[in-house]
């Protein structure tokens, strides 16, 4: 039953869906309702794409056996979602969107910096899933003989973008409504899916697939957080904001993990399974990651899984352009939220074009996209963890709009250790199969861990060295600024429209 003032059912309150005119303002006392548990249904409907089934390809790419490509999983997902709890929980103590919060942090001006890359981030993701759900549509299409070329690419992809920029520019409401749709209709077609080819699983074959080295491990699990969590973060704040202040801590941490890890995880086992008895399968789903999926289905079945594949997508793809436009307004654009995110829109529908009709092989690409971004996302990550843990009062909003205010406007420290840290991180990372990422890797020699061909080359320890690097010098360094900060009195509240600093 729907709690009486949970924003999935706003006729409790008489308000009918409409456009979301909230941008970088703080959301009022009168308009914060649900519960926790209401963060269940975002992150779920964002998280239970089919793609993981994909993830237990990639997995198995890095050269480990099925029982540490679980292990992998299961530690790189839960862990990375569970920093997003972490950081929702500024959102409920903030009442503004992420990178809005972030400023606490980096200062009003200088938090512009990982505000670019936040954006840089989300539109990324919500351009890949776009084209998946795009390949996905024309290779059912192509199975079912209805034609699977360039007219049909063309098509899905109009559809998929439009689903996607509508429920990004609507905003909030829309969105909590989308996503529990999508959540129950994706969450009914898994499980039909997952009985339909269950029989393609082989567990003598699954078992007897040799085990990796620790290196290969390593890699594994950091691309497994990189893939989920760590590209979540940026925006765990952005739906705990609407719950009352007085909302439990270990609430937002509880329900946005499970809700996030949930179907990830449940995916995961079954996609390695599924990847561990067909070595083609496993190859094919590098080139096109859900169509690949459909060659082992029943015709009958082929509506119904474009269906719950380009829900799913588009469902992880509302989230990002939500974000994405948020992010794009606290990196300095003003102008209303709806158009920062019809504009990542545009951009969204322009990559995805490239994806579908000109990139080559995908996974390469990918990973390069994850890994190379994954290490200053880490890097702010840390910083924004450090500086929540310090914190022993709310935030003060009316201050993250002052360049002048207790947050002052851009302090040497969080930046200097986010450059540093992220510095590092791309020296201890590797991505050959992207040709213009090949520049990485370039400490793993000094450091005498074999270069970029030896054993640390592909497990990509950059990304948890940049967390670490900034997470620990944040609370070393900045215990004395957080207290000068709290010591201060309130400052006026800020006024409402706030688009940008």
């Amino acid at each position: 039953m729907t709690h009486p003032q949970d924003p999935l059912d706003r006729r409790s309150d008489g308000r009918q869906l409409q456009l979301e005119t909230h941008g970088l303002d703080v959301i009022g006392d009168a308009e914060r309702k649900g519960t926790p548990r209401t963060l269940f249904w975002p992150w779920f409907g964002a998280n239970v794409s089919v793609l993981g089934l994909s993830y237990g390809a990639f997995a198995f790419g890095f050269g480990i056996s099925f029982w540490q490509a679980l292990a992998a999983g299961v530690i790189g997902i839960v862990v990375s979602f569970l920093l997003c709890g972490f950081i929702a929980v500024a959102g409920k103590r903030g009442s503004a969107p992420t990178m809005v919060l972030s400023r606490a942090a980096y200062g009003v001006r200088g938090n512009r910096l990982p505000s670019v890359i936040s954006w840089v981030l989300t539109v990324g993701w919500e351009t890949v899933l776009t084209a998946l759900a795009t390949m996905a549509t024309a290779t059912v299409f192509g199975r079912l003989g209805w034609g699977g070329g360039t007219e049909t690419k063309v098509v899905a992809l109009m559809v998929v973008a439009a689903l996607t920029v509508v429920g990004g520019v609507m905003g909030f409401d829309l969105i909590m409504h989308l996503q529990t749709w999508i959540t129950v209709i994706t969450g009914v077609l898994t499980v039909v899916y997952v009985g339909l080819v269950a029989d393609h699983i082989h567990w003598s074959t699954v078992s007897a697939i040799p085990a990796g080295s620790a290196q290969e491990f390593i890699g594994a699990l950091v691309f497994m957080m990189t893939g989920f969590g760590l590209g979540w973060v940026n925006a765990a704040a952005d739906y705990s904001r609407y719950l009352p202040r007085g909302s439990s801590s270990r609430g937002v941490i509880g329900w946005t993990t499970f809700g996030a890890s949930a179907a990830p995880l449940l995916l995961l086992v079954f996609g390695l399974l599924l990847a561990g008895s067909s070595e083609k399968l496993s190859k094919t789903i590098a080139a096109d990651p859900i169509g690949a999926l459909t060659t082992i289905l029943p015709t009958w079945f082929l509506v119904p899984f474009a269906v719950v594949a380009v829900l799913g997508l588009v469902g992880g793809a509302v989230l990002d352009i939500y974000s994405s436009g948020l992010a794009l307004l606290s990196a300095g654009l003003r102008v209303p939220r709806y158009l920062a995110a019809l504009l990542d829109g545009v951009l969204m529908i322009a990559g995805a074009v490239y994806i579908v009709f000109f990139a080559g092989t995908f996974l390469g690409q990918f990973m390069g996209f994850l890994t190379t971004l994954g290490v200053p996302i880490a890097a702010w990550c840390g910083v924004m963890l450090a500086d929540l843990a310090l914190r022993r009062r709310d935030y003060d909003e009316g201050d993250l709009y002052h360049p002048h205010g207790r947050y002052g406007d851009v302090p040497p420290l969080p930046l200097l250790l986010t450059l540093g840290a992220t510095a590092v991180g791309w020296g201890l990372v590797t991505n050959t199969a992207a040709s213009w990422l090949t520049w990485q890797g370039y400490l793993l020699e000094p450091f005498g861990l074999g270069g970029r061909s030896g054993a640390w080359a592909y497990a990509n320890l950059g990304v948890l060295v940049a967390l670490a690097l900034t997470f620990l010098g944040t609370l070393l360094l900045g215990r004395g600024r957080v207290r000068a900060q709290e010591a201060q009195a309130p400052s006026p509240s800020p006024s409402e429209g706030v688009y940008s600093v």
